[in-house]
C-alpha cells in the first residue's frame, strides 16, 4: 500500500526507551536492550545529570532510525521535550508515554490520548452534520 510506513523485517524492529534508572532497568532485564555494531544503544537512561539537548537528541536519533518501531519515554521526560513529542507525526516509530515510579501517569499530558480525543470530537461533529 502506497504512503504507509513499514516496519523493517529483514531482522527484527527494536523498542527504544527514554525513561530513569528503574524504567530501563525493567525493560532490560525483559530483553529489550540492544547495541549494535557501532556501539550504538536503543535506550537513554535519565538522571540528574542528563541534560534536555541530550533527550532531545535522543528523541530525535530513535525517532528517525529504521531498526526501531516504538519509542517509549516516561512522561515527565516527555514533558521536558514536549514540543518534540507534540510535534512528531508519523506512525512509525510509534511514541508511547509510559509512567515512572516517581511520576504518576497524568493523561492530560498524554499527546496520543489528546490526539486521539480530537479526532473522536471532530468525528462526532461530522456526524451531527448528517
Amino acid at each position: 500500500m502506497a504512503g504507509r510506513a513499514s516496519i523493517p523485517t529483514n531482522n527484527s524492529a527494536l523498542i527504544a526507551i527514554i525513561a530513569d534508572e528503574d524504567t530501563v532497568t525493567g525493560f532490560l532485564m525483559a530483553g529489550v536492550g540492544n547495541v549494535d555494531l557501532r556501539k550504538k544503544t536503543n535506550y537513554l537512561l535519565v538522571d540528574n545529570k542528563t541534560t534536555v539537548k541530550q533527550i532531545e537528541d535522543a528523541f530525535k536519533e530513535f525517532t528517525t532510525r529504521e531498526d526501531i518501531a516504538v519509542v517509549l519515554i516516561s512522561q515527565y521526560i516527555a514533558n521536558m521535550i514536549r514540543f518534540l513529542v507534540d510535534s512528531y507525526n508519523k506512525p512509525v516509530p510509534a511514541i508511547l508515554e509510559i509512567p515512572s515510579k516517581d511520576h504518576p501517569y497524568d493523561p492530560a499530558h498524554d499527546s496520543v490520548l489528546s490526539r486521539v480525543k480530537y479526532l473522536f470530537s471532530a468525528e462526532s461533529v461530522a456526524s451531527d452534520r448528517r
